[in-house]
C-alpha cells in the first residue's frame, strides 16, 4: 500500500498519522524533493531517505502524535559525518529539509435523537472535523434528504437508523462524547443505562429538566449503578447561564459545551475561531 492509501485508511479508522515530505535538498541526499513518507503509530509507508535521517523523522512524528501537536513543523538535517544523531551518522554530504504534517485522530461525538434539537446540533457540529454519529430509531429523522445540509460539512457524518439505539451506542469507539435527546424518555433511559455499562466514554449528556434527571437517577441507582458513575452524566446539558428553549439556542449552548470537552490538541483546536464565526452565519 502506498502512503496515500494508508492515509485514507488511517483517517477512516480514526487513527493519527504524520505525513512527512522532503521539501528541499542541497548537495547529495538519498531522496529528492517531493519524496513522502507517512508515519503511523505502528508502521510507515513510503520513504524520505532511510538511515538515521528517516529514523529521526519517524521519532519526531510519533512524538508529535503522542503530544497531540496539530501544527506543521519543518526540520533541517545535515547529512555529514559530523552530524550525529541517536541513530548514527549519514555521510551523503548534503542537507535536507523535511515538512511534518500531522493528521490527528478525529474526536467522536454521537447524538442520539435527531429531532428539533438534535438536528440543529448536527448543523453546528458538522462544521468541525469530527466523527459525528446521528442516531435515531425513526428512519425519517436520518434520511438522506433531511440530513443533506448536515452531511455537507467537514465532519465525517454517520447517520444511523436502528430500532435499538443502545446497540449503536455499544459500537462507538472508546472516548466518544455522547448526547442523549431522543423523542422517548424510555429510550433515553435505556441509553443512559447502556452508557454507564460501557464505562469508557469521555462524556455523557442527557437533555431534560432537573425533575427528569431526578427520576432517572433513582432508576439508575435501582439498576445497580454506582453513585459516582451516575453523577458523571450531565443533565441538563449546555452551558449554564444561556437562557432560551428554542432548539437553536439549546443546540448552540450544547455545541459550546462539546467544544470545551474536546482536547485542545485535536484537529478542531485550529478551527475554533472559524467555528465560532460560523455560528453567526446560521439562519
Amino acid at each position: 500500500m502506498d502512503w496515500l492509501g494508508a492515509l485514507q485508511d488511517l483517517r477512516s479508522a480514526g487513527l493519527p498519522g504524520v505525513l512527512t515530505t522532503v521539501t528541499e535538498v542541497r548537495g547529495h541526499a538519498p531522496r529528492e524533493a517531493g519524496a513522502k513518507m507517512l508515519v503511523g503509530a505502528d508502521a510507515t509507508w513510503g520513504s524520505v531517505g532511510g538511515g538515521n535521517l528517516e529514523a529521526t523523522v519517524v521519532d519526531r512524528a510519533r512524538a508529535m502524535m503522542a503530544e497531540g501537536i496539530a501544527v506543521l513543523e519543518s526540520a533541517e538535517f545535515s547529512l555529514s559525518e559530523h552530524a550525529v544523531t541517536q541513530h548514527g551518522r549519514q555521510c551523503c554530504g548534503g542537507k535536507v529539509r523535511v515538512l511534518l504534517e500531522p493528521f490527528l485522530s478525529r474526536p467522536t461525538v454521537a447524538v442520539f435523537g435527531v429531532g428539533h434539537v438534535g438536528f440543529e446540533l448536527g448543523r453546528i457540529l458538522c462544521r468541525l472535523p469530527l466523527h459525528l454519529y446521528l442516531v435515531d430509531s425513526r428512519a425519517e429523522q436520518v434520511s438522506v434528504d433531511r440530513l443533506a445540509e448536515v452531511t455537507a460539512g467537514v465532519a465525517e457524518v454517520h447517520p444511523v437508523h436502528t430500532p435499538v439505539p443502545d446497540s449503536a451506542l455499544a459500537e462507538l469507539p472508546p472516548g466518544s462524547h455522547v448526547y442523549i435527546m431522543s423523542h422517548d424518555h424510555a429510550e433515553d433511559f435505556l441509553l443512559c443505562d447502556a452508557a454507564l455499562r460501557r464505562g469508557d466514554l469521555a462524556s455523557v449528556g442527557l437533555i431534560g429538566s432537573s425533575a427528569k434527571w431526578s427520576r432517572f437517577r433513582q432508576k439508575l441507582l435501582a439498576e445497580g449503578h454506582a453513585v459516582a458513575a451516575i453523577d458523571g452524566i450531565k443533565c441538563p446539558i449546555g452551558l449554564p447561564g444561556i437562557a432560551g428553549k428554542a432548539p437553536a439556542v439549546i443546540a448552540i449552548s450544547v455545541a459550546a459545551e462539546v467544544l470545551r470537552a474536546l482536547p485542545s490538541g485535536t484537529p478542531q483546536g485550529a478551527s475554533q475561531e472559524k467555528f465560532v464565526r460560523s455560528l453567526a452565519d446560521m439562519g
